[in-house]
C-alpha cells in the first residue's frame, strides 16, 4: 500500500462521531500493516457506509451487510483486545 493509499485512508476513518473515530482511526493504525492492497480497498469501501450504520454493526445493535462481516468482526475483537 502507498503512502497516498493510508493517508485517504486515515482521513475516511475520521468521522463524524467521536464514538467512531475511537474506534476506527486506532484500528487502522494497528492493523494497516497487514492490509494488501485488496483489503485496503475493501477497507475503503467499508469506510464509505454511513456512520450510523458503521455504529450501529460495530456496536451488535445491526448485522452487517454480509462484504462487510470480516471488518465488523476484526473491529470488534480489536476493541475486545483493548478493554480487556
Amino acid at each position: 500500500m502507498t503512502e497516498e493509499q493510508l493517508k485517504k485512508l486515515h482521513w475516511a476513518s475520521r468521522r463524524g462521531m467521536l464514538e467512531l473515530d475511537v474506534v476506527l482511526i486506532p484500528y487502522l493504525e494497528e492493523e494497516v500493516c497487514q492490509f494488501d492492497e485488496g483489503k485496503a480497498a475493501e477497507y475503503a469501501k467499508f469506510l464509505e457506509q454511513d456512520d450510523p450504520d458503521l455504529y450501529a454493526w460495530i456496536m451488535g445493535y445491526e448485522t452487517p451487510k454480509p462484504e462487510f462481516e470480516g471488518f465488523v468482526a476484526a473491529i470488534r475483537e480489536f476493541i475486545n483486545k483493548k478493554i480487556q
